[in-house]
């Protein structure tokens, strides 16, 4: 994999000396408003997600991200045009780095003819030290660090997942059986990646460790991509291919708590990718979304509903049947009851499992008026006009 002028931490949305956990928080933050499983048919969301998945892959591996925070792009085969071995010019506290093939003469004659003022200069440069040190100097500008022998195991990467429900299993909780594809530990080789026997040496760096690399005029001696540092090669499970895992479909029992909403996030630990080398592995994260019902309509931990009552059930009091989430409720309307006029009926709205609590139900009342089709019905209703000859609308003259 080989990527140049990518700014993976303007994709991520964090600065360039953003902590691994800050980066994780901001890739799993944006992955759950891009992920195609959210946004069915939006391209644009689905190249956003795998613009997401490159940048975490490079910034959420420390020796991937060493590389491209160095030079500014990531390969897996080190600098273009390299060549093999190890190389003279080599730091040997900095074996991952070296600086053979590039001519300091015209800097180190600088610091001998003074180019440098004081004695000091003019002395280290003679003795070797001074601008002689190029590898001290150029492996605090690269922040190289030392160089590992070999890969250190790595946490497995964490798997998101999209899950649609009914509004009833949000509201009841349920248990779903998911399918997901994940890395587990290779079982032929136990997730050693090696099928055991003699051990070659590695053709890439010739049994040292360190390939040269060349950018410009400059020569580096990088750690060996193909034998990790070790100089020498395993013989590699032919199940895994020697990355020690494999890619599989697991069915995963989820339960889905009561109460769950739309965009609620949920974690099974151990059930993301496998880590390398017995290292642990990443987690499972489920996003909710829940579809609408026809008639419950939710608003946090509340239930919203629309009653229609008759005229002159508002107008003279009564006591309705209204449908809740728990089945049939009683409901007083009192007299002179107006249309939109909301009443609440406490406890009879979702469980918080977390305050241990239940919101209520809402319900709005929309008067029903009869429809006049005969002339009995029409006389009434002119006659109760004569009754109350009020304005309805005068208010609304007062205030325009």
């Amino acid at each position: 994999m080989a990527s140049q002028q990518q700014d993976y931490y303007a994709a991520l949305g964090v600065p360039r000396g953003a902590t691994e956990e800050e980066i994780r928080k901001a890739y799993r933050k944006l992955a759950r408003k891009c992920h195609p499983d959210l946004n069915p048919g939006d391209k644009s969301a689905e190249e956003r997600f795998k613009k997401l998945q490159e940048a975490y892959d490079i910034l959420g591996d420390a020796k991937k991200k060493q590389m491209y925070d160095q030079y500014g792009f990531y390969s897996d085969s080190g600098f273009p045009g390299a060549g093999a071995g190890g190389g003279p010019g080599a730091d040997p506290r900095h074996p991952g780095m070296g600086f053979g093939g590039f001519d300091f003469t015209d800097f180190v004659n600088q610091g001998a003819r003074g180019g440098h003022a004081g004695a000091g200069a003019g002395a280290g440069a003679a003795a070797g030290g001074g601008f002689g040190k190029f590898g001290d100097l150029f492996s605090q500008f690269f922040k190289g660090g030392e160089a590992q022998a070999a890969a250190e195991p790595e946490k497995g990467t964490d798997l998101e997942y999209g899950l649609n429900i009914d509004f009833w299993q949000s509201i009841k909780g349920t248990q779903v059986r998911l399918a997901v594809n994940r890395q587990d530990a290779c079982g032929h080789c136990r997730g050693t990646g090696s099928a055991g026997g003699a051990v070659a040496v590695c053709p890439e760096c010739n049994g040292t460790g360190n390939v040269n690399q060349k950018a410009g005029a400059m020569r580096f001696s990088l750690m060996c991509q193909r034998c990790n540092g070790s100089g020498r090669l395993r013989n590699v499970c032919p199940a895994c291919h020697g990355d020690g895992r494999i890619s599989h479909k697991e069915n995963v029992e989820v339960r889905i708590p009561a109460g769950t909403r739309t965009g609620s996030r949920l974690r099974v630990a151990g059930k993301g990718n496998a880590g390398t080398q017995g290292a642990p592995a990443g987690d499972l994260y489920i996003t909710i979304r829940v579809d609408p019902h026809p008639f419950f309509e939710r608003d946090g931990d509340d239930i919203h509903i629309r009653i229609p009552v008759a005229v002159w059930e508002a107008a003279l009091g009564t006591k309705i049947e209204v449908p809740t989430i728990d089945g049939r409720a009683l409901l007083k309307i009192p007299q002179g009851t107006q249309n939109g006029q909301k009443f609440r009926l406490r406890e009879k709205g979702v469980l918080n499992s977390r305050k241990e609590q239940r919101g209520d139900q809402i319900v709005e009342v929309v008067l029903s008026a009869p429809a006049a089709n005969d002339e009995r019905t029409r006389e009434i209703l002119r006659e109760l006009g004569g009754l109350h000859p009020e304005d309805p609308r005068a208010d609304i003259w007062a205030k325009v």
